[in-house]
């Protein structure tokens, strides 16, 4: 059995939209946390695998990155203007589950 997860990260001010996809690109989970450091390490802290990260650059890029590259096997800081499927969708700072978080996910890791 393969125990890649690709997680994708939509992160806002106060909180972080997750989705988590199998090696099969089955989404297993999905969920919205606080932005905060402790939140964030607790979450990873609780899967298991080969944890591979996607997120969009952002005010909080580089203090996630540094949090996050540690606890995951790769690490991935995309840039929307250069991603196809982020500039057609919802670009509000309004969590969601979106398709934007798979669309990212398939681009950007794998």
């Amino acid at each position: 059995m393969d125990s890649k997860k690709y997680i994708g990260m939509d992160v806002h001010k106060e909180s972080i939209s997750l989705a988590v996809m199998n090696a099969a690109g089955k989404i297993v989970m999905e969920c919205v946390i606080e932005t905060k450091a402790s939140m964030i390490l607790q979450f990873f802290d609780g899967l298991r695998g080969d944890l591979q990260v996607t997120f969009e650059e952002g005010t909080s890029a580089a203090w996630l990155h540094d949090l996050l590259k540690p606890h995951v096997t790769k690490l991935v800081v995309c840039d929307p203007r250069k991603n196809a499927s982020m500039r057609e969708g919802n670009q509000n700072d309004k969590p969601s589950f979106d398709p934007q978080i798979k669309n990212v996910m398939q681009v950007h890791v794998g």
